[in-house]
């Protein structure tokens, strides 16, 4: 005999397409009716595309016939209007004093996305903007080395933890609240969960903008932010070759499933600057993101060359905007953080989210628990690199 209970395990099992998660655990099954064998089943997604929803559908009915199910009726809620610029389909948003937020993604890792959300950030600060920075990335928590704060530990107020201060910026990142040298081995819930207690935990100042590096790839962590705040924009970080390319093409893809505004490409390793002669070489190639750019109707907001100075500041914790203010690189950084800037504002003017207005929302299986992260941290460091 089904009853809301086995309904809901059943649902466990749907997939939410493209992603290793079900639909249960993300919180997009809002009502769940039973009466005589008949279902009926309430969800929300962030996507508006009829495709997803269809196989959702479809997927949903599939297993509750086979699980018994004399009739399923399916209502999937989607966002109705297009011109919607960020993705609050959700309502929800952790850190309402925080203007907005800007999702540094990689379709894969290696590529510099930590060093180019670093010096992006550190550049806004010295532009006149008040900007945070969550290191996200779980697994690789390199922002402490980058930023020379190893070893130190956040100070605790009650059930929150204060940003640490460096270079301008307030910080935090998983790295700053573990053991040295730690390693995490954790499944994709307790990724979800400890994205959701450093938004929501951490006690961040009415911030410009708040920049968040997030872990590589299309997974549940990038979800799990989507859902958690609305996004204003995101930069895609990639390299010139076509195995990079690739992955990028995945990630903006993934920009736009999940109505993130694409502020543009970071094309990082874009040429070689011989230290000796100031010269520029191709070494891995140049300007290949242009055409990529152009399919998805963004820009490429900067290309990094590969320069000394870039990695001798970050393994100092001294970021080369910071470490050589006079390089190409620098410069490059300081020119993306207002075109960045630039397109922040072209978001918000177009129809941005009022993050006040904003008020989370509890799905089935009620909201998030409270900080257990915060509550007992380990003072330590990054994993470093």
């Amino acid at each position: 005999m089904l009853n809301k209970d086995i309904v809901l395990e059943q649902l466990s099992s749907v997939k939410y397409p493209g992603f290793e998660k079900d639909i249960v655990t993300f919180g997009f099954v809002k009502d769940v009716d039973v009466n005589d064998g008949n279902v009926f089943v309430e969800v929300e997604i962030l996507s508006a595309s009829d495709e997803i929803a269809e196989e959702l559908k479809a997927n949903i009915e599939g297993v509750l016939i086979k699980a018994g199910a004399s009739r399923v009726d399916v209502a999937i809620k989607q966002p109705k209007a297009p011109s919607q610029k960020s993705n609050s389909q959700s309502g929800k948003n952790m850190t309402p004093h925080v203007k907005n937020f800007v999702m540094i993604s990689s379709g894969k890792g290696g590529v510099g996305k930590t060093t180019t959300t670093v010096n992006l950030a550190i550049a806004m600060a010295s532009q006149g903007k008040k900007v945070g920075l969550l290191d996200a990335d779980i697994y690789g928590p390199n922002v402490p080395r980058m930023l020379g704060v190893v070893g130190k530990s956040p100070e605790i107020v009650g059930q929150k933890v204060k940003p640490i201060l460096v270079h301008g910026i307030e910080m935090m990142s998983m790295g700053s609240l573990m053991e040295e040298g730690q390693s995490l081995i954790w499944r994709g819930a307790m990724i979800m969960k400890a994205i959701e207690q450093l938004l929501r935990d951490i006690l961040w100042s009415e911030l410009d903008v708040l920049f968040i590096d997030m872990p590589p790839g299309t997974g549940d962590a990038q979800l799990t932010l989507a859902q958690s705040i609305p996004v204003t924009t995101g930069i895609c970080v990639t390299t010139p070759q076509q195995v990079a390319l690739d992955d990028t093409e995945r990630s903006l893809d993934m920009f736009q499933k999940l109505h993130i505004p694409i502020a543009g490409i970071m094309e990082n390793m874009s040429g070689f600057i011989c230290p000796d002669s100031g010269k520029e070489y191709d070494i891995f190639g140049k300007g290949t993101t242009a055409p990529l750019a152009e399919k998805f109707e963004t820009q490429v907001i900067g290309e990094i060359p590969i320069e000394p100075a870039v990695r001798e500041g970050g393994d100092a914790g001294k970021p080369v905007i910071l470490f050589k203010p006079e390089s190409e690189t620098a410069k490059r950084y300081q020119e993306s953080a207002r075109k960045l800037w630039e397109a922040i504002e072209k978001v918000n003017a177009d129809g941005g989210v009022d993050n006040e207005a904003i008020q989370p929302t509890v799905g089935i299986n009620g909201g998030p628990s409270a900080c257990s992260t915060a509550a007992a941290p380990s003072g330590g460091s990054s994993s470093g690199g």
